[in-house]
């Protein structure tokens, strides 16, 4: 190798490693868009219930307290499994947990971490039942990594 670093050999670095480096993004980007993603596509599952019960979680700021597949505070629990936890995969047990886990709330409990009353309609409990449902069922790379969150 010569002894000095030319303007020509900085260029032919830079050109070079910018090429591998969006080819790489475009075959990753590939591979994800046409093969990952079709895989894990559950869109047809997203019922009228699941969208007001996303509804029900923004409005009341749920993500303040809670995560969800990560994303989130990380006062509460997170909720991604909370289906599975509570509901063991029926969905008349789950919702019958959260209207009563809702309808419970404050505990009163000294010491321990309060979520608050927000007055939801059992409608609004179903609805957000429903969306907890949903996400239980999406593939997030087995997230998170312990069964209570």
């Amino acid at each position: 190798m010569a002894e000095r670093f030319t303007k020509s050999m900085a260029r032919n670095i830079y050109l070079g490693g910018s090429t591998f480096f969006i080819l790489l993004f475009l075959v990753l980007t590939f591979d994800t868009q046409y093969r990952a993603m079709p895989e894990r596509d559950n869109r047809d599952q997203l019922t009228e219930e699941v969208v007001r019960g996303k509804h029900v979680w923004e409005n009341n700021n749920c993500v303040g307290c809670h995560s969800i597949m990560g994303e989130g505070a990380y006062f509460a629990p997170e909720l991604a499994n909370v289906f599975d936890r509570r509901g063991g995969g029926n969905s008349d047990v789950f919702k019958a947990y959260m209207n009563a886990w809702m309808n419970s709330m404050p505990t009163n409990v000294p010491g321990r971490r309060q979520m608050p009353d927000f007055k939801l309609t059992d409608q609004q409990i179903e609805d957000l039942s429903a969306f907890l449902e949903w996400t239980s069922k999406v593939d997030d790379n087995d997230w998170p990594p312990n069964i209570e969150g």
